[in-house]
């Protein structure tokens, strides 16, 4: 079942993510298959602008970007009410400028 998403809601995605040196908020680092990479996950903080009909997500980024995807993917989530209170300042407000 698909959790309901709501304009305004604070959601975590979860992207992976490979580089040759992962960032500070990189999350269950290990080495690629040859060795010359990293793979690595990273939180990403998110906004719900609006929930289209057939069930896709618009949100914004903290960036100011908006991407759409769908609802049902198991890396995204709604943010816990800690994760509000403790990462507040990561999440975009939803009139955050686009750039």
């Amino acid at each position: 079942m698909t959790p309901q998403f709501q304009p305004g809601d604070w959601i975590i995605c979860r992207q992976q993510k490979r580089s040759t040196r992962p960032g500070p908020r990189a999350e269950d680092v290990r080495p690629a298959l040859h060795g010359e990479d990293y793979l690595y996950h990273v939180k990403e903080y998110w906004t719900v602008l609006a929930v289209r009909p057939d069930g896709r997500l618009i949100v914004r980024t903290a960036r100011g970007r908006q991407r759409v995807l769908s609802a049902d993917q198991p890396t995204l989530r709604r943010a816990r009410w800690w994760e509000r209170f403790l990462w507040r300042d990561r999440f975009p407000g939803p009139t955050a400028p686009t750039g």
